[in-house]
């Protein structure tokens, strides 16, 4: 098999890059093998954020009842589809921009531990139910994967450096054309969604045919 990797941009508060990974855990498993993943941030409500990083619940996105009701079905077929255990189809009230920021961290310095956070954390907001935003929180599940969660919960509510970090990192999604999540993309080839395990065969797989 390649050595290349799989990059993904992803946000742990949407529900389809949660679907996403449980797909590509059902891939991993059917192939014998995990993937090398490459995790990209993205903040989902990015739109919504001030200057000063709080996010607005007033902000205009064209999204109503009509849309959150959709997404939902959306989120219950793909649950039952990929056999996925869910406390919740959607979550809105949970800012992830600590996450995301500790998520970094933990790449950046203890890359060998870093799938293990990231399943982790997604684990414990869309299976248990908690709010990942919440530093306390977010130490007690570095600390459950063998992370120091004081230095993890430090660098999640970082305003220097990490805070810093993960700007260019948003940054970069957006110059780079994501506009929505989970975005994958490997070698030349793209997708868009939490797509079927077979649809991330073909994605890797017929990539690798081709080289």
């Amino acid at each position: 098999m390649t050595d290349r990797q799989l990059v993904v941009y992803s946000d742990y508060v949407c529900p389809f890059c949660y679907l996403g990974r449980v797909a590509l855990e059902r891939y991993e498993d059917d192939r014998g093998s995990s993937v090398e993943l490459e995790w990209r941030p993205f903040d989902l409500r990015g739109h919504k954020r001030t200057p000063d990083g709080e996010i607005r619940t007033d902000v205009e996105d064209g999204k109503d009842d009509d849309y959150y009701e959709q997404a939902e079905a959306n989120v219950r077929k793909l649950q039952e589809r990929y056999g996925a255990e869910m406390a919740q189809t959607l979550r809105r009230d949970v800012d992830s921009w600590p996450t995301q920021q500790a998520s970094l961290y933990v790449r950046e310095t203890t890359p060998e531990t870093w799938r293990e956070f990231d399943e982790a954390l997604f684990d414990a907001l869309w299976r248990d139910g908690r709010d990942i935003g919440d530093p306390d929180v977010i130490a007690d599940v570095a600390d459950g994967v063998g992370l120091d969660a004081d230095a993890v919960r430090s660098a999640a509510t970082d305003d220097g450096e990490w805070d810093d970090r993960l700007r260019a990192a948003f940054d970069d999604a957006r110059e780079f054309g994501v506009s929505g999540v989970p975005t994958w993309i490997y070698d030349d080839h793209a997708a868009r969604g939490a797509v079927p395990p077979e649809h991330l065969e073909r994605l890797i797989e017929g990539a690798d045919a081709s080289a």
